[in-house]
């Protein structure tokens, strides 16, 4: 697979990859697309034991790109299918048939962080730098995280780290149980590898058991935070002041040259 996201497969681990490096793999529609099908193919593919979830280049992902926000949010049918594919990559994730790590590197803002708290195993590489920026844009965050993150971290830092988007970084997030590990950035997929291959030497039945039940049991209300989620996220999006804010943050991120977390 070729494109924004890359998708191969290797004795049993498949690995994904976010393919916009020069926009620090911020999303697009084209990227939602792709990573869905990927991790479908990926949990529907009997060869697939493990996946990986990473990012090329300088980051694993900076969130949703601010260069196509703006059109999306003047029409309530278009943003709800918006917001409805981030949703469904959130679910592939969760609920899949294969255990999925994530190797984050660099940046996580805003939606990949929320793909990253999906994983079933994340491995941060020093340095690694993360943020919520959608409550201080208007919006609301997504991928089942007002359910899953107050269990990892309890409900007050939840609402801080929501609240004020203020970046942490990948030692903060391992004390938070965000992060499974933090390693040397030259052995971030080496690592996430190695992890995976301990995965793939286990009984493939029983690790679809475990994942299965566990998230089932333990993440129960899931689907209805999702749902409550959408309907905050929808109402952001039409809000006219939200686009005027996101264009705000964009241009500070352009006149400085970087940003805290998008380009």
């Amino acid at each position: 697979m070729t494109g924004t996201v890359l998708s191969a497969v290797d004795d049993g681990l498949r690995t994904i990859t976010l393919n916009r490096p020069e926009r620090l793999n911020a999303v697009n529609t084209e990227m939602q697309v792709e990573l869905l099908a990927a991790l479908a193919e990926g949990n529907a593919d009997p060869a697939t034991r493990a996946i990986i979830l990473r990012g090329a280049g300088r980051a694993f992902c900076s969130g949703e790109d601010l260069k196509e926000f703006g059109g999306h949010t003047g029409d309530e049918e278009d943003v709800r299918a918006h917001i409805e594919m981030f949703q469904h990559i959130s679910r592939e994730i969760l609920f899949g048939d294969k255990m999925v790590i994530a190797a984050v590197h660099g940046w996580a803002a805003g939606d990949a962080l929320e793909w990253v708290i999906d994983c079933d195993l994340a491995i941060f590489a020093e340095g690694t730098r993360c943020f919520f920026p959608e409550v201080p844009l208007g919006v609301f965050v997504i991928g089942a995280v007002s359910a899953l993150l107050p269990k990892m971290t309890g409900p007050q830092r939840a609402k801080e780290l929501i609240l004020f988007g203020e970046p942490f970084d990948a030692r903060q997030a391992l004390a938070m149980g965000i992060a499974r590990q933090v390693v040397p950035a030259d052995i971030l997929f080496d690592e996430a590898q190695a992890t995976a291959r301990r995965i793939i030497e286990l009984p493939g039945a029983a690790v679809g058991d475990l994942k299965r039940v566990l998230n089932r049991a333990y993440h129960m209300d899931v689907e209805g935070a999702m749902e409550l989620e959408t309907e905050a996220t929808v109402r952001g999006f039409l809000d006219p002041s939200t686009a005027e804010r996101a264009a705000r943050f964009g241009g500070r991120c352009h006149s400085q040259g970087k940003c805290r977390g998008k380009t």
